[in-house]
């Protein structure tokens, strides 16, 4: 039997496993998210092609409660990192160094997603380990997009670095 996620709305075998603390989604998800960051560990070309990319989409595709504010900064951060490296051409290896410098700062309840997210860490677990890097620049792209109306504010927030 499957359900669907809460944060990325991916379909997971149901689950008893167990969740990240502050990031909402069910346990087969990030059981998923766990195998997918297994396989870029376990070979250094996917994790330098890849692993930034995997937290940030992972980290923006699972909002958590409101009220927490890691949950709040977390999404940020990574929309951040994201914007960084899709919408401006960075580097995923400048990234942790741009997290640092914003995680000071205090960030609002971030918008609703403007769209349904068209990939998710379900498809990029079940991709062919060739394909890894590909599917989770699309995947990364994909959840750009859909929360594209964060766009100015995370503007606003690297401008004043």
């Amino acid at each position: 039997m499957a359900e669907r996620c809460m944060g990325c709305g991916g379909l997971f075998p149901e689950s008893d496993g167990p969740t990240h603390k502050y990031m909402l989604s069910v346990p087969g998800c990030w059981q998923a998210y766990g195998e997918v960051l297994a396989r870029e560990y376990e070979d250094a070309l996917l994790f330098s092609r890849s692993h930034q990319l995997t937290v940030d989409a992972y980290a923006i595709q699972h909002p958590g409660e409101s009220a927490d504010r890691r949950a709040d900064q977390s999404v940020w951060l990574h929309f951040a990192s994201l914007h960084r490296i899709l919408g401006q051409g960075g580097s995923q290896r400048d990234s942790p160094a741009l997290l640092k410098k914003l995680a000071g700062q205090p960030f609002p309840t971030p918008p609703e997603p403007v769209e349904n997210y068209a990939l998710t860490v379900a498809d990029v677990a079940a991709a062919d380990i060739a394909d890894h890097p590909t599917m989770v620049r699309q995947w990364a792209e994909a959840a750009y997009r859909a929360r594209r109306n964060m766009c100015s504010e995370v503007e606003r927030l690297l401008s004043s670095l």
